[in-house]
């Protein structure tokens, strides 16, 4: 039972990626990365708000408690949507449902930007994934002991640090959008130093959740800008193909940390973080090469 309602969540959670191309798609074309941000901001303090919130409740009110309060909030969140969306303009001629998934893989096949953003999507959401599904287990066990809330109150640090790469679609509005994918690697790398201190110190650990969340949310905002620049008429189809790269990231970076952590314990799991970390700067520095190299060629 429990595997099937996770499957009708994951199925029913294509929501978030419809939100942020509609958003996208209402913007002016020099405003869509403002846009862009602010949504997936939204979505992002949600994911680590929730964290705080679960913990709370579960404490208060025992584990059943989470999904009833989270059923009904959405409830309401349904009919302030039914009531306060715009609606769009219906297409004169609609492809069929199996020709608009077909499209999707030529997308992957025809359009390099996505392929190299979908890469990254798929490193900086392993590298995510990895911190948030394993931190429980050092923090819930001995020496630290830390009870549900006390756990979700580190979602406090992570909504900070994504509050500050919100404007991180404006800088690449602006042109910026390299500069930003490359220092904010740089940073998501560096994050897991303090990160791995988290049994001698609360504060260092705060200081790596802080420049994790920064990282990733402004490389995510970025690639979500980017791909999107004066193309808002195939806004869903992009950030359809980009989520479903975010999605197989969340996925290998949860399953490889748990495994990690069960052989070798945290340290190891902030080595696999920075490793995963890494990877994704030296492709982004790659990039950078072969670029340069094309844009010699060009003037030769």
């Amino acid at each position: 039972i429990l595997l099937l309602a996770l499957a009708i969540a994951g199925l029913m959670a294509v929501m978030v990626q419809v939100m942020v191309a509609h958003a996208a798609s209402l913007a002016s074309p020099g405003q869509q990365g403002q846009a862009v941000g602010t949504v997936t901001s939204g979505v992002v303090l949600g994911i680590l708000l929730a964290r705080l919130a679960s913990g709370g409740l579960a404490d208060l009110a025992g584990w059943r408690s989470v999904y009833l309060v989270a059923a009904g909030l959405l409830m309401v969140l349904a009919l302030v949507l039914w009531r306060s969306l715009p609606g769009g303009q219906p297409m004169r001629s609609r492809p069929g449902y199996r020709a608009l998934i077909m499209a999707q893989f030529s997308l992957y096949r025809h359009d390099r930007l996505l392929r190299q953003r979908g890469v990254f999507g798929v490193l900086i959401f392993a590298a995510f994934s990895v911190l948030w599904s394993a931190m429980v287990m050092p923090l819930s066990a001995a020496p630290l002991a830390l009870s549900h809330t006390e756990i979700g109150l580190f979602g406090l640090a992570g909504v900070a640090g994504t509050l500050a790469a919100s404007h991180a679609g404006r800088l690449a509005d602006l042109g910026r959008g390299e500069r930003t994918t490359g220092v904010s690697l740089a940073l998501l790398t560096l994050s897991w130093l303090p990160t791995a201190f988290v049994e001698h110190s609360l504060l260092a650990f705060v200081l790596g959740v802080l420049m994790l969340d920064f990282a990733v949310q402004a490389v995510h905002v970025t690639n979500q800008s980017l791909l999107l620049a004066g193309r808002g008429a195939m806004a869903s189809r992009l950030i359809g193909a980009y989520m479903c790269c975010y999605s197989l990231g969340s996925g290998l970076g949860a399953v490889l940390a748990s495994w990690v952590f069960a052989h070798w314990g945290w340290v190891a799991v902030c080595g696999l973080g920075v490793g995963i970390s890494a990877v994704a700067l030296c492709y982004w520095l790659w990039l950078q090469r072969a670029r340069a190299a094309e844009a010699a060629l060009r003037c030769s």
